[in-house]
């Protein structure tokens, strides 16, 4: 009996669903950009019922199991009007609706997966760096951009790798708790811009979650104010990886040279069966020891990220960086600079030694990162978009941060602060974007508000080790051991405090399109910024900026107007165009002068022209630039009170930028640039007037890398990459008396690699010729490394 009953509930529910299948039918299609290209996350929805569903990586949507009659279908796409579209649903048949955008979307353009062989590097589409829906053609500002398509290629493991791509960005120099500091245009600037808002991490960042490196050049303060470690010459954007309408991801190995060991993952897959909530997870874990005698890292870091369509209107993103890291400080040497006597100093002949790091490996610090990013966009209507971004970005330091100290030409001591350091930085920005018409004429406009709050504690002590060596003839039972450090912390100076900042800024920006080829840009901002002091936890006293006096000046606050302004013509539309712009940057300078009066904030004018390119159907993409920087308002010692500072310094930036990407026929892709850089105090002390600055880089900078892939037969899907970077000679120390030259280098890369659809292998050295090169801050870099890396699909 029980078997009987078994087969006539199979019956009946095959008959209901064979029945339902006459009586209900499905709706697909696929939405695409102007150029047929497909268009990812677009939401898509029926009207009058509560269906909903986010497009997948190939354009493509669909709904099952509708009742038979008429719907209307709302393709609905941030940056362009929505677009309702009629169809008739037939019982037991599938309805096609596709749909392609009329027009250009830059919001949308920027998340589309590149696919085929056509220029994959040259991902140049971006809204973030005029917060606006710009395409790089008629973006007056230069920008350079590494897609992960080139980072994967390169096998780049971490973000010095990354920026070997970026012209100007020089040999990375790492702080001793794993930060890393690049240049632009003469200037040292950090990555702490992510999406577009402040994401600073006083710590390791891990690109496993990186989308692309976005390097926006020159004072960019009208849009992006100071708070996220903008420099005269630029800042650079990390843009993480979004989830996608999809399941799919890769599981990655890399080992190599000293121990080299790497885990990855990229896991994405809906959550929901509407495929409206989409969840990402990107996570990585890497243990190296150091080429050097001691030293390691190992660190892990968790980046998950969840989007959500709310309505055809509203969507959400959630996005989140966690990183943890033990390590040993990278070797950090401050030359001697005391004695009277003229002389030059080179790093590679002075005898300082290349492989040792006079510390020990008990000494390790440990950081924790926390960054959270959330994102609310709503569709006001067809020309009105609304942004809420809220961003909170935490790093905290434990543990032995060290540094070596000159104390002559050839000996050192070490310098060791121990303790905890913690940051918190909070930014919340609202932006209203329009693009609508003015009299026949097209306004791209966006109105923001921002207000960012800093917050920092220390509670550590510097130790200056009691025992000077000779880097030179160095005795073998030398060690600095953590013991040692200990017993010396009561001896050191203290440091116990907590300070914050508050700055409240306000900005617009308008591109007005004179006509189809010729648009003119003007951007202002209003900043102003509240400094809350320095409370002393041991005395319980609050003081703020000190004068160079030492006295304290007391909380102050510094209001600041910065200017963008640009104009393109396009030459040939969307292919061919010049620009031209003025941009501002400021920093706010606490401190007073002889009188008692508060300093202001210092300033920096560019002036730039140049040519972008985008010709021959993307094949060759490139940008040629000439710019000029002024920087104004430099604290200065007060020539008559030695006690005090004056505020009229002055410095000059000028140079030369290309950045080229090419693929003159498929499977050969070439990425390329140029960086001159003309560096200059203008009006500073007698000691370094007129020359180039310290920690400014080389003057001349030269990057490439060629790659070539199979495309037929039976090795396709086999290439081989081979690029390098070289820089003229720069400075550590300047100055008419002491000179400490950083030598010129050539870092030469190779790589060979197999990619199938299901898995990836690849092999790579880095530093084929083990040259011997240092960063600014006197850090040897390491000789020939080599990865290999085995990467599944699924």
């Amino acid at each position: 009996m029980k078997h009987l009953f078994t087969i006539l509930f199979a019956i009946l529910l095959g008959s209901s669903l064979a029945l339902q299948a006459q009586t209900m039918g499905n709706l697909s299609g696929k939405v695409t950009m102007v150029d047929g290209s497909p268009l990812a996350s677009a939401s898509v929805s029926i009207i009058g019922t509560t269906k909903a569903t986010l497009t997948d990586e190939n354009g493509n949507y669909s709904f099952n199991n509708l009742d038979a009659g008429s719907y209307t279908i709302k393709v609905q796409v941030l940056g362009s009007p929505e677009k309702d579209l009629p169809v008739q649903v037939v019982a037991g048949q599938t309805a096609i609706v596709n749909y392609q955008l009329p027009k250009e979307n830059v919001t949308a353009l920027q998340e589309v997966t590149v696919s085929g062989n056509k220029n994959k590097f040259s991902k140049k589409e971006s809204v973030y760096i005029a917060r606006l829906p710009l395409k790089n053609i008629e973006n007056p500002q230069v920008y350079n951009s590494v897609s992960k398509e080139l980072i994967q290629e390169q096998m780049a493991v971490d973000l010095g790798s990354v920026s070997k791509n970026v012209p100007g960005a020089g040999i990375p120099t790492i702080a001793n708790q794993g930060r890393v500091t690049f240049l632009s245009r003469g200037f040292e600037t950090e990555p702490n811009a992510r999406n577009g808002v402040a994401g600073a991490a006083f710590s390791s960042i891990d690109p496993a979650n990186l989308e692309r490196v976005e390097a926006i050049k020159g004072p960019s303060a009208t849009l992006f104010g100071t708070s996220i470690s903008s420099s005269y010459g630029g800042l650079y954007n990390r843009v993480t990886k979004k989830p996608y309408n999809g399941f799919g991801g890769e599981v990655s190995y890399f080992g190599g040279s000293w121990n080299y060991n790497r885990l990855v993952a990229d896991i994405n897959s809906p959550v929901n069966a509407d495929k409206t909530a989409l969840f990402r997870l990107n996570t990585a874990t890497t243990f190296q020891k150091s080429f050097q005698d001691l030293g390691f890292t190992n660190n892990i870091s968790v980046m998950p990220s969840f989007s959500y369509q709310v309505t055809d209107r509203l969507s959400l993103l959630l996005d989140v960086e966690f990183g943890q890291e033990k390590g040993t400080s990278v070797v950090r040497f401050n030359p001697y600079t005391g004695g009277t006597k003229v002389r030059t100093l080179n790093i590679a002949t002075m005898g300082f030694p290349y492989n040792k790091t006079f510390l020990s490996n008990d000494l390790p610090y440990q950081t924790q990162m926390l960054n959270i990013f959330g994102q609310l966009n709503y569709k006001i209507s067809s020309q009105w978009t609304s942004q809420t971004v809220i961003s909170r970005a935490r790093s905290t330091i434990n543990g032995y941060i060290t540094a070596l100290t000159g104390r002559s030409d050839t000996s050192l001591r070490p310098q060791v602060i121990t303790g905890n350091t913690s940051f918190i930085a909070t930014d919340l920005q609202q932006n209203f974007t329009g693009d609508f018409k003015i009299g026949g004429h097209r306004n791209r406009v966006v109105i923001g508000l921002d207000y960012y709050n800093n917050s920092n504690s220390f509670d550590r002590v510097t130790v200056n080790y009691n025992q000077t060596v000779s880097f030179i003839h160095t005795p073998s039972t030398y060690r600095i051991s953590r013991f040692k450090i200990d017993s010396l912390t009561s001896t050191g100076t203290l440091r116990k405090e907590n300070n914050h900042d508050n700055t409240y800024a306000a900005y617009v920006s308008d591109v007005f399109n004179i006509t189809d080829k010729l648009s003119v840009m003007a951007s202002l901002r209003l900043d102003r910024y509240q400094y809350g002091g320095v409370y002393n936890i041991s005395t319980g006293v609050t003081a703020g900026g000190l004068g160079a006096n030492g006295v304290q000046t007391g909380p102050y606050g510094q209001t600041a107007l910065s200017q963008k302004m640009g104009a393109v013509y396009e030459v040939v539309k969307d292919k061919i165009s010049v620009f031209g712009n003025y941009m501002n940057g400021f920093f706010n300078e606490s401190g007073v002068f002889a009188n008692g009066s508060q300093f202001k904030p210092e300033h920096a004018n560019q002036l730039e022209f140049g040519v972008k390119g985008d010709i021959l159907d993307h094949r060759l993409v490139g940008t040629v630039s000439y710019y000029d920087i002024q920087v104004k308002d430099m604290i200065r010692p007060d020539p008559n009170d030695s006690q005090y500072s004056i505020q009229d310094g002055t410095r000059l930036s000028k140079g030369v930028e290309v950045d080229l990407t090419a693929n003159p026929f498929d499977g050969l892709n070439i990425v390329a640039g140029y960086a001159y850089n003309d560096s200059k105090l203008t009006h500073s002390d007698v000691t370094t007037n007129g020359l180039r600055p310290a920690y400014s880089g080389p003057a001349r900078m030269l990057n490439f890398w060629v790659s070539y892939r199979m495309q037929q037969g039976d090795l396709r899907g086999l290439g081989l990459g081979f690029g390098g970077n070289s820089g003229s000679s720069s400075y550590n120390v300047n100055t008419t008396t002491l000179k400490v030259i950083v030598p010129a280098y050539t870092i030469l890369d190779a790589s060979v690699f197999y990619d199938q659809p299901k898995y990836r292998i690849g092999f790579k050295v880095n530093n084929i010729t083990s040259e011997q090169a240092w960063s600014l801050r006197l850090t040897p870099q390491a000789p020939a490394q080599f990865i290999g890396s085995l990467t599944l699909k699924f």
